[in-house]
Order: structure tokens, then C-alpha cells, then sequence
């Protein structure tokens, strides 16, 4: 075999198994993000008063009604995120729940790491870079192995629509 022949096989076999394998990239997304915000959600609930209090610390409008609304979202959402149920609907949701931390509790954080000579960057605020996660999942959906998929054949759907 000639050196390019070689390589062609090389690169047809390495993208043959990234293919095999993509459907590893969403479901450890999923599990990953959901988990954590199943623990966060749930913890904000068995803490409700505190997250009361910090959310009126913060100035955010209607404090025990938005503290019940996110520690709930983020406990069923945290849920739905791991099965893959309703991925796109709840990593939206989740997400924008990001965009107000990131406008509230992490704000000076997160403007001061886009300054070059900061020893922060943006991606160690962690709402930004779960803010990134639920945009992704939103765009491209929960992947192969999840309940979205099963129910989108089930139901005869289009499963990329899904995906």
C-alpha cells in the first residue's frame, strides 16, 4: 500500500469509529449536567429559605416565587436531562437560568474574566460554561440513546428532528 492509500485507510477507520462512538458525546453531556443540577435542585429545595434570602440579596424580582420555580426546573430538569426526555424544552430552560446567574450572582465574575490580563477566563465560571452545555444539548438534541428518540419512533416522528 502506498503511503496516501495508507493514510486514506487510517483516516477511514478513525472516522468510521468517532462515528460508531458519537452517540458516547451527548448521553455524557446529559448525565454529567443533569446530575448536577438534579443535586443543585434538590439542594436548593432542602435549603428553601436560604435560596429566599440569597435570591433577595440579589435583587431578583419576586424572590420565593423565582426560588421555587428554578430549585424545581433544576431538580426535574435534572431528571429529564439524564433520560433524555424532553432534552431540548429542559436544557433551554436550564439555560436560561444560566443567563441570570451569569446577570446576577456571577456577573462582576464573568465581565472581569473577558479582561486579558485577568487570571480568570470564562470558562471557570461554571453558568457560562453550563450555559454552553444546555446550548448545545438544545441544538443538537439528546442523542441516539435516549427517551426523546424512543418516543419520536414510537410515536413515527422523524428521530433527527428529535435527535
Amino acid at each position: 500500500m502506498t503511503p496516501p492509500a495508507l493514510l486514506t485507510r487510517a483516516a477511514r477507520i478513525g472516522l468510521s469509529v468517532a462515528a460508531a462512538l458519537a452517540f458516547l458525546a451527548p448521553l455524557a453531556t446529559r448525565i454529567t449536567v443533569g446530575s448536577a443540577f438534579y443535586l443543585t435542585g434538590s439542594g436548593k429545595l432542602a435549603h428553601f429559605d436560604n435560596m429566599v434570602t440569597y435570591f433577595t440579596e440579589l435583587g431578583i424580582p419576586l424572590p420565593q416565587a423565582s426560588a421555587a420555580f428554578v430549585s424545581s426546573l433544576e431538580l426535574v430538569g435534572g431528571i429529564a436531562i439524564i433520560l433524555g426526555l424532553g432534552t431540548r424544552l429542559f436544557a433551554a430552560g436550564l439555560a436560561s437560568t444560566m443567563v441570570g446567574a451569569l446577570l446576577t450572582a456571577d456577573k462582576e465574575r464573568f465581565l472581569e474574566s473577558w479582561n486579558p490580563a485577568s487570571e480568570v477566563s470564562p470558562t471557570d465560571i461554571s453558568s457560562f460554561v453550563f450555559l454552553l452545555l444546555f446550548l448545545w444539548l438544545a441544538l443538537y438534541g439528546p442523542g441516539p440513546l435516549s427517551l426523546d428518540r424512543f418516543l419520536a419512533r414510537w410515536l413515527k416522528v422523524d428521530p433527527e428532528r428529535t435527535a
